[in-house]
């Protein structure tokens, strides 16, 4: 590690702390000035250190910067391969060939400031403006067939379900099979992409993509997306409290946990908002009305069809009229 991330590693763990440049030098087996070239180079890419004579240095309490120092202090396997990106065209792709190539493995992530060209299922566009989500995207490589990857998907939903309750303090509610909401808006949406083996079926690897809005500005949004997409705080001064760094690892530790041994979870049963729900089910060009009647243990949905007929659904989308949640 270079002094620099050395240096935002300490701060990291003491933020909202001052520490002398003697003691820095120190703990960092560098001269003075080496911490003073690193500290000018930190603030120039943003981050608020104050420094005064003989006050030493601190990384103020507000920092709310992405970094890979800053999520690792909150990681249960901080050893994985983390790469950050102010911009960039697509995290799922990024992690994709990184996997690929074999420069990363299971538990490893990238994470962007924003997406040029972010995907949603179906090969949509994914609204990632800079600054107002967390866009990420995780390398598996977990011991199931392709069958089993409507798991992951529940299980990354999960995931991010937790981290939310826990870092924000914000309940949301999960739409099957891939969305989080607030309110009756998405404020979260999982693209999950799996290579495989041909031969034996088994997954290799899979790239569980994660887009989470923490605030949107409703101006800046396209007329299709507006009044749909939303954001987990009203606006950008109530999202500054968030500690991105710290829900990025809570996302990650509890994807690594939940995808151990898949199975669907209670909490994505539990407060899935579809159950109980009439919906059109989406299919190609093709709509139906149907009801939403439960979750099946294997990620599927339940519905009862307009006939009085049950199927269970593995994939497709579908849409419901929401009412506000609490």
């Amino acid at each position: 590690m270079t002094v620099k991330s050395r240096l935002l590693e300490l701060l990291e763990q003491h933020k909202g702390e001052t520490l002398s440049g003697e003691d820095i030098g120190r703990e960092l087996s560098c001269t003075r000035a080496a911490v003073w070239k690193a500290v000018k180079s930190l603030r120039q890419e943003g981050y608020p250190i104050e420094a005064g004579p003989n006050k030493g240095y601190v990384l103020a309490k507000e920092s709310n910067l992405i970094s890979a120092e800053g999520i690792r202090l909150f990681l249960d396997q901080p050893k994985v391969e983390i790469k950050i990106f102010d911009e960039i065209s697509s995290t799922n792709l990024e992690a994709r060939q990184a996997a690929v190539s074999g420069l990363a493995g299971h538990g490893s992530f990238v994470v962007a400031m924003e997406q040029t060209a972010g995907r949603g299922r179906r090969g949509r566009g994914f609204y990632s403006p800079k600054g107002s989500g967390i866009y990420l995207s995780v390398i598996l490589e977990p011991d199931e067939t392709l069958e089993g990857s409507l798991l992951i998907t529940t299980a990354a939903a999960t995931a991010v379900y937790k981290a939310v309750k826990e870092v924000c303090g914000i309940e949301l509610g999960i739409k099957w099979v891939n969305d989080l909401y607030k309110d009756d808006r998405k404020v979260c949406g999982i693209l999950t992409e799996a290579v495989t083996d041909f031969e034996s079926g088994s997954i290799e690897f899979a790239i569980v993509g994660i887009g989470l809005n923490l605030y949107v500005n409703q101006e800046t949004l396209s007329e299709e997306l507006r009044g749909v997409a939303g954001g987990i705080y009203p606006d950008q001064q109530a999202a500054r409290s968030a500690d991105r760094n710290r829900l990025v690892a809570q996302i990650v530790n509890h994807l690594l946990s939940e995808t151990k041994d898949l199975k669907l979870s209670q909490e994505y049963a539990a407060h899935n908002i579809v159950p109980g729900h009439d919906i059109t089910i989406i299919d190609n060009k093709n709509r139906r009305s149907a009801r939403a009647l439960s979750i099946c243990e294997d990620g599927r949905l339940l519905v009862e069809e307009a006939d009085g007929t049950r199927n269970k659904l593995s994939f497709g989308e579908i849409s419901i009229k929401l009412p506000p949640m609490n």
